[in-house]
């Protein structure tokens, strides 16, 4: 044959483009339906985003008739910015250690104006604060907290090192100026520390490396810190200070300016080199950010949290990072992309001047200074002292303080601050169970946790054959995990405006792209895979078919592709109509940002597919030849991560399979101890802020109940250890048998990978679908 006659055939064996599935308009896109779904969401986060300090007014309900009415006002504003930076654990009794030995003595520096006291203090169980405190040798004229940013140390704000301008050297200015001073040290963007030894070492900062599993657990690197601040003003307060003030640049800026918000007893705040508008926060390191913060929290409504107390603003230039660092050899590549750089005086001026519009003049003392060169500066200083009500010289003496510890390196406390972060997210980890227990399980009347014997074990408080009950208090949890854990998309779902185009002509279905609008800039795309022969009123049971990181539909239809073996196709040929959705995890770090950006607004990766989803469901269940009540979800990997976060929330999923993924979620996220968990990889998107805490796959799959659901496993499947999955099964599987619903959930075993197997899952399918088999 020809070459001309092969083109001839093969045009005419390919089906019309322009050919739509009846009750839609035909789908004329000719770019990358994926490029287009991502550019679209971008545009989509970006807009919430834009529109966030318009927002921001409905969650605030100021009362400044009286400060007594203005703490109470913002008190649940407090709250809510605390457990969204993490600060939310029990802190110890009060105590400052002054330590030393004969190489590194207590005694760190004397000038004739102040001592220098190598120091720490307890903060959290197994956590403490360390750094210098600079005690004033005659009258103490107040207390304040001086934070260097994260690649200074102490030393170099007090003097006692290089590194630091004399004119910049703000904790040594306070303290010769007569303020006793404590100095924290702060977490470094340094990278020795980030990793474990046995299992590899990574490029990302200390800070990311903590952010990165503290975050999955509830928790902030900059929450800890802020808890830092505040056990400092706990010993301060219990030596009788009267005013304390804290003062901070560029990270310690924000840690300053986030303890005098969280903290009442701060009575005021300097904020050097980092003030300013947050609505491009999501460029900034990933260390920084914060779950919903910009929903309800720019810096200009942090201040407001610091009033009636003083405020003092330094526009300086800050600190200056591109990352992530090149890993060096040996070390594992995978930190976030993001940077900093100095805002502009402009810009810093707007946020600064968004206070006069949300609190009355005159209700709160605030100065904002420029310093065109270095920070921390005399008249910054001068400034806070005054709104202190101190009034105190802030002019430096020729004297340098001279370090007199020979052997003390910074390196090794910088170590220490670091491990004890690690240690104790890592037994946050380890007692999760417990912990989700207390906020599901043992709160539903269906299922009572009970001591007995110093054993623990569960019994249940009504007849065990209730899943009617049991689902209905699950509604709550239900409600949380998808407004508060994963984000919800309050858009109501639009006219889907629903577009086709036939791609697929087989023997036994024909095959459409779909596109379906879901929000403004966000569409909903996928494969329908339509059988032949259906009758006229027939309505067919459907499977969604889920492809993985990367992946796109086609992947799950043909080619054979190592990892879906076509199992969409070989469904739609049994019988079945099938929905192969794309989701938008494709492109890297394209959807990582995607997410990034979705969490100042109260958003997540999730939150989108989610809100396709419904979009997807309700166009389904509209069409005459679908059975709305059996439609039924199948995904892998990422596609098995969406199997027990989308079914589980949208009961309109008769039934889910989990394939390649179901495992102990918190270890996989955040364990430092395992080659298997995503804190040495390049998945930076996958902590979800506290999901750890509250939701792993068992107590999603809770959420399924009464409902089918199903786990397919290749024993050679690098995702996660067969022990970590059938531990995490066995609690579904357990809650399943009680509730007399065991006929309704599995687990497959095979001797593969990371692949559709295809076997038991079928099985699975017609039986809870309710189809013949072929």
């Amino acid at each position: 044959m020809t070459r001309f006659a092969l083109l001839l055939a093969s045009l005419l064996s390919a089906p019309a483009q322009d050919e739509a599935l009846p009750g839609t308009e035909p789908l004329r896109e000719t770019r990358d339906l994926a490029d287009t779904m991502m550019e679209g969401l971008h545009r989509y986060v970006e807009r919430k985003i834009a529109e966030s300090p318009e927002g921001r007014r409905a969650f605030w309900k100021r009362d400044p008739s009286s400060r007594e009415a203005y703490e109470k006002s913002v008190d649940g504003n407090r709250k809510r910015f605390l457990k969204i930076i993490g600060a939310v654990d029990p802190r110890v009794p009060p105590r400052l250690e002054r330590f030393g030995d004969d190489a590194s003595p207590a005694l760190a520096a004397e000038t004739a104006r102040f001592r220098a006291w190598q120091v720490r203090w307890p903060v959290l169980e197994g956590v403490t604060g360390e750094g210098l405190y600079l005690e004033p040798v005659d009258k103490t004229a107040g207390h304040a907290i001086a934070l260097p940013d994260a690649d200074q140390t102490p030393e170099q704000i007090a003097g006692l090192a290089a590194g630091v301008p004399a004119a910049s050297q703000f904790a040594r200015r306070l303290a010769e100026n007569g303020f006793a001073v404590l100095v924290p040290v702060l977490i470094s963007r340094e990278i020795e520390f980030s990793g474990n030894p046995a299992v590899a070492m990574t490029n990302q900062t200390h800070r990311e490396w903590i952010y990165r599993q503290a975050y999955q657990m509830g928790r902030h690197v900059i929450g800890y810190e802020v808890q830092k601040v505040m056990a400092a003003v706990d010993w301060m307060k219990s030596r009788g200070a009267a005013k304390v003030g804290v003062a901070g640049y560029g990270e310690g800026g924000l840690v300053a300016l986030y303890a005098a918000a969280a903290d009442p007893r701060i009575d005021a705040a300097l904020v050097s080199g980092y003030f300013a508008p947050r609505e491009n926060a999501w460029q900034e390191p990933l260390f920084r950010n914060v779950w919903s913060l910009l929903r309800e929290f720019g810096d200009a409504e942090l201040a407001t949290l610091v009033a009636p107390r003083g405020l003092v603003i330094e526009h300086a230039r800050g600190p200056e990072v591109e990352g992530p660092v090149k890993p060096p050899q040996g070390r594992r590549p995978g930190a976030a992309v993001g940077r900093l750089g100095t805002p502009t005086w402009e810009s810093v001026r707007a946020e600064f001047a968004r206070m006069e519009a949300l609190l009355p003049a005159g209700f709160q003392p605030r100065e904002l200074v420029r310093t065109e060169e270095g920070f921390g500066s005399s008249e910054a200083l001068r400034k806070l002292a005054g709104v202190l009500g101190i009034q105190a010289s802030t002019e430096l003496s020729a004297e340098a303080p001279r370090e007199r510890r020979p052997a003390f390196e910074p390196r090794d406390r910088q170590r220490r601050q670091v491990r004890e972060l690690e240690a104790h997210v890592q037994n946050l980890i380890r007692g999760a169970d417990r912990t989700r227990d207390a906020f599901f399980l043992d709160t539903t009347s269906a299922v009572k946790s009970l001591e007995s014997r110093g054993e623990r074990f569960r019994t249940f408080r009504v007849k065990t054959r209730d899943p009617e009950t049991f689902a209905r208090e699950a509604e709550r949890f239900r409600a949380y995990f998808w407004e508060e854990v994963l984000g919800k998309v309050e858009d109501p779902l639009p006219d889907p405006r629903a577009r086709s185009r036939k791609i697929y002509d087989r023997e036994k279905w024909t095959g459409y792209d779909v596109v379906l609008d879901a929000a403004p800039d966000v569409m909903a795309w996928g494969a329908l895979l339509v059988p032949k022969g259906i009758k006229s009123g027939e309505k067919r049971p459907v499977v969604v078919c889920q492809h993985g990181r990367n992946g796109v539909p086609k992947e799950t239809i043909e080619g054979d592709h190592w990892a879906y073996h076509d199992f969409a196709a070989k469904l739609a040929e049994r019988g079945f109509v099938v929905f192969s959705p794309h989701n938008p995890y494709r492109g890297e770090d394209k959807y990582r940002m995607l997410s990034r950006k979705a969490n100042l607004v109260k958003g997540s990766l999730f939150s989108l597919i989610l809100h396709q989803h419904r979009q997807i469901l309700a166009w389904l269940r509209a069409q005459p030849f679908v059975d709305p009540e059996r439609i039924g979800f199948y995904g892998l990997s990422y596609g098995g991560e969406t199997a027990v976060r989308v079914p589980s929330i949208l009961k309109e999923y008769a039934l889910s399979i989990c394939s390649g993924d179901f495992n102990d979620w918190a270890r996989k996220v955040a364990a430092t101890d395992s080659n298997y968990s995503f804190m040495f990889t390049i998945e930076w998107e996958m902590p979800y802020f506290d999901l750890g805490s509250t939701f792993n796959y068992a107590e999603m799959a809770y959420l399924m109940v009464p409902r089918p659901f199903m786990v397919e496993r290749g024993h050679h499947d690098g995702v996660a250890p067969d022990e970590w999955v059938n531990y995490e099964y066995a609690k579904v599987r357990w809650l399943y048998t009680l509730l007399g619903l065991s006929d309704r959930t599995e687990i497959e075993h095979f001797g593969g990978g990371h692949t559709i197997n295809a076997a038991r899952t079928f099985d699975f399918l017609h039986t809870h679908l309710r189809w013949p088999k072929p």
